[in-house]
């Protein structure tokens, strides 16, 4: 087609005339991509073509817009003029959006203010989006754990001839037009999309997958531990992995050979030891966690110990406080008096009758008349010690006796010294 157009434009050079030929009259693009409007053109060797202008509009007679200017040194944004001025007159137009759609027409200028526009016939462009459809496994669409789904990327340019690459949750994933998912299990869920391999700009709009299934990894956990005080309680946490998430939470007591159910939320108290376990439920099934066995701590052994123990030994040192008591008072009511106390003072009277007329070996002593009796004192001093010295025995300290002779002496006899007996 191409090389056709350009024969026919090389067969007008001879001809003094304009003529711009579109090789498409109707263009199609996906959003993101980049499209080329091909355009030759040929005009009368005694012009001179200056400027090439491409216009839009949205609709057929309406006001449009010049979208490039050959004649403009810089380049916009997404539209670029990739002609010449002497018969390429071609447009690129990239990451094409949906407000990019409609007419497109050029327009040549030799200097004349008005420039000259040439063809009736100018291009329209449209713009669409990639498109995925997917075979759904039931009617109410819900997927399921072990269904299979085929999903398809759709380009209604040209159907399925473009090259694709998959994209799960933004990261590649497969390629082709068609993504086959069969056995699915809940790694499958995610976000889809799909574009267009030789432009990664051409994103589908995003299908998300959410694959259900029943209750997974259902367990048990028990805080603060498995083994608690007496006066303590029980904290149990029933978890489980669902989707839909979880309906209902179940909590068994296992009583010899019985299941007791004893409550139905996610968090279950009890003070009571046993063995419990959890159900978890949601509309695909349900799932029991493992039996976990809570004990109470028994403090009755020690306790009695204790008990017994305790009198026990203040008995033993009650006892032992009075047998010591006891010998120290007997120990000290043997022991001998130590103080010897204040010095005492014995006198001893003695009387002493008259001496009879009776003559000795040695003489007379004493002769007639009355004898006169001489009191003597007799003292027994017990010597003290020192303060500073050690006691000692009593009986150990050596008495100072002192003697005193009693003398008898002959007196004549008078009456005034008889007393009557």
């Amino acid at each position: 087609m191409t090389w056709t157009l350009m024969q026919l434009f090389l067969a007008c050079v001879l001809c003094d005339t304009w003529r711009v030929e579109y090789q498409q009259q109707r263009i199609c693009a996906v959003k993101g991509s980049s499209v080329v409007i091909p355009c030759l053109f040929h005009h009368p060797e005694s012009q001179t073509v200056k400027r090439v202008m491409w216009g839009y509009v949205k609709f057929p007679h309406t006001k449009g817009r010049f979208v490039s200017d050959s004649s403009l040194n810089k380049v916009t944004r997404r539209f670029q003029y990739i002609g010449d001025k002497r018969l390429n007159c071609s447009l690129k137009i990239q990451q094409v959006e949906h407000n990019d759609a409609g007419i497109y027409t050029v327009r040549f200028s030799t200097g004349n203010k008005k420039g000259k526009r040439l063809s009736d016939f100018s291009p329209t462009l449209k713009v669409v989006d990639l498109n995925i459809s997917m075979t759904k496994p039931n009617v109410n669409g819900t997927v399921k754990e072990g269904d299979s789904i085929n999903l398809t990327c759709i380009n209604s340019c040209d159907d399925l001839s473009s090259a694709f690459t998959w994209f799960k949750s933004g990261e590649p994933f497969s390629e082709g037009p068609v993504l086959y998912l069969s056995n699915m299990s809940s790694t499958n869920s995610g976000n889809y999309t799909c574009s267009l391999k030789t432009h990664t700009g051409t994103t589908s709009g995003v299908i998300n997958i959410d694959v259900e299934y029943g209750p997974k990894n259902t367990s048990v956990s028990v805080r603060p531990s498995l083994e608690i005080d007496p006066s303590s309680n029980f904290t149990m946490i029933c978890s489980s992995h669902a989707n839909p998430p979880v309906e209902n939470y179940t909590w068994f007591k296992i009583d010899e050979d019985d299941n007791n159910a004893v409550g139905h939320q996610p968090l279950f108290l009890s003070a009571e030891g046993g063995q419990y376990f959890c159900t978890a439920t949601n509309k695909h099934g349900s799932q029991n966690s493992s039996v976990v066995t809570l004990k109470i701590k028994k403090y009755q052994a020690t306790f009695t110990r204790n008990v017994l123990i305790i009198p026990t030994v203040a008995v033993l040192l009650i006892g032992t406080a009075v047998i010591a008591v006891t010998r120290l008072n007997r120990e000290r009511k043997q022991t001998p008096q130590t103080d010897c106390g204040e010095d005492t003072q014995h006198t001893d009277y003695v009387n002493w009758l008259g001496c009879e007329n009776i003559q000795s070996d040695e003489g007379n002593r004493c002769e007639g008349g009355t004898t006169e009796v001489v009191y003597a004192t007799v003292n027994f001093n017990n010597k003290r010690t020192s303060n500073t010295e050690q006691p000692r025995n009593c009986h150990d300290d050596a008495e100072d006796v002192i003697y005193s002779t009693v003398w008898c002496r002959k007196q004549p006899l008078n009456p005034s010294y008889m007393e009557p007996y």
